[in-house]
């Protein structure tokens, strides 16, 4: 997959991320799966992306302790 795809794909996701908020924690396993793609690739991670991985990897990693 060409890196443009992937870019765009994310774009999709943060998109839909904006406007169904209810489905956040799918929209972040999407997002954990195309930075993934992109590691692999070897091709360089935005560092918002990155940074709003970490954030929503942080919120939902607080979540499943809480539920514990």
């Amino acid at each position: 997959m060409a890196f443009e795809d992937v870019k765009a794909e994310i774009g999709v996701l943060l998109t839909r991320m904006q406007n169904e908020p209810e489905d956040a924690h799918e929209l972040y396993l999407q997002l954990s799966e195309k930075l993934n793609e992109l590691r692999a690739y070897g091709l360089p991670i935005p560092d918002d992306l990155e940074s709003l991985h970490a954030a929503l990897a942080q919120e939902f990693g607080a979540e499943s302790n809480e539920a514990s």
